[in-house]
């Protein structure tokens, strides 16, 4: 089964991260099948750049974000508009 989630990068005390797409056995920072995004929390406010027309693509194949990913997901995506009227 396929799995979104994040793998560390960076240096010591200063990581950031991919958003990748793996499968669900993989080690943290094993092989993947793509990356769709970063994340970095050591700015103020925390960057996450996501290609959100991938990470549909895969949600759409089944792929599960992991819990951390979800939030991100969350976070980045703008709130549905309301029509007015």
């Amino acid at each position: 089964m396929l799995r979104i989630r994040l793998t560390r990068m960076g240096a010591k005390k200063k990581p950031f991260y991919r958003v990748v797409v793996t499968e669900q056995r993989q080690t943290r920072d094993g092989s993947f099948v793509e990356i769709i995004g970063h994340y970095n929390p050591t700015t103020n406010p925390p960057l996450v750049e996501l290609k959100m027309d991938r990470v549909r693509h895969w949600l759409a194949c089944g792929a599960q974000p992991s819990d951390t990913v979800n939030s991100l997901l969350k976070k980045a995506a703008p709130p549905p508009s309301v029509a007015a009227g």
